[in-house]
């Protein structure tokens, strides 16, 4: 039988062309950065000598790039599985499907929105969360989370991480805040001083006398923080004289609960997921995190080594392109 040279090659070039279409597709999905199916999700562990720490992500909320619960959340587990002994277990949506998977954690981190829609004081979560905290589970609450109501839950912020944002007394200005000392303690290991623009909430409420607290990040906020006076989130007088005289404002605190045993973390930054790129503002995260869980932190601190590529994966679906798997 005679061949058709040509004929083999066209067949050659389109089967070329069918592998390169496969390989291409298999590339875009893996590169997809709203696939989320490759974060697990409530896997627990049965080993009792592993520091268990629960993080809850928060369901979507506002446009891409701000308030990445999930990617923030997953990110932050990553970092966390850096550290020998440790292990995160990831919720999304505001709570775990099966509560039990806080039992035997020996921290709870909270990324999510505030407010009345605040995960942890919503139903009966105050009063879950609180036995676990009486237990000395340490509570971290990132960003918007450090913000329940005066109504539901400040008594309970203030004695779970000694601090919260309060309306009509904190403020929430996105500014360019400079950090370059930090105090002696664990969660500063190896931070170095960097500047951020972040959404960073000041004037927290915080308990009396700061017993308990030690402030971390601070930072003297610029007079455009209090530009307009009108807006019920731009603060009182008091805080407009705090700016003007040029006080630093504790962005990020540590607290030692009374009890001796449990610890609390509030970090006010982390509006936009980029910021996570930072490596001493992931640093003290992380770091304050593993604190909170009594676990012992590196002189130089944890480690939280990132591919800046990661900061594009698992983010939220919020209209901007492919849906997540």
């Amino acid at each position: 039988m005679s061949r058709n040279p040509r004929s083999n090659s066209l067949s050659f070039l389109l089967a070329l062309m069918s592998v390169s279409s496969l390989m291409g597709a298999a590339r875009a999905a893996e590169s997809d950065p709203l696939d989320q199916s490759k974060v697990p999700l409530e896997v627990d562990t049965t080993d009792p000598g592993l520091t268990k720490i629960v993080l809850i992500a928060g369901p979507r909320s506002h446009g891409p790039g701000e308030h990445e619960f999930f990617a923030g959340c997953a990110l932050l587990m990553d970092q966390l599985k850096q550290t020998p002994g440790v292990f995160p277990v990831m919720c999304r949506d505001g709570w775990p499907k099966n509560p039990a998977i806080f039992n035997g954690a020996k921290a709870i981190v909270c990324f999510s929105d505030g407010g009345d829609g605040h995960p942890l004081v919503r139903d009966n979560h105050l009063q879950i969360i609180d036995s676990y905290m009486k237990k000395g589970v340490g509570l971290a609450c990132l960003h918007y989370a450090v913000e329940p109501t005066k109504e539901k839950g400040q008594k309970e912020f203030l004695e779970w991480i000694g601090g919260a944002f309060e309306v009509d007394w904190s403020v929430n200005p996105t500014w360019d805040a400079e950090f370059k000392d930090f105090p002696k303690h664990p969660v500063a290991n190896g931070v170095m001083p960097f500047k951020m623009n972040d959404e960073w909430y000041f004037h927290m409420r915080f308990v009396d006398g700061m017993k308990g607290v030690t402030p971390l990040f601070a930072a003297v906020a610029p007079a455009s923080t209090m530009a307009r006076s009108d807006g019920p989130h731009e603060g009182n007088p008091t805080v407009r004289k705090t700016v003007a005289a040029g006080t630093p404002q504790e962005m990020a605190w540590a607290y030692d609960r009374p009890d001796g045993i449990g610890r609390g973390f509030g970090f006010t930054g982390a509006h936009y997921h980029k910021n996570w790129g930072e490596p001493s503002f992931r640093r003290l995260v992380v770091n304050a995190i593993l604190w909170t869980a009594h676990v012992e932190i590196p002189a130089g601190g944890a480690k939280c080594e990132l591919n800046p590529a990661d900061l594009n994966k698992n983010l939220d679906d919020k209209g901007q392109g492919k849906k997540k798997k």
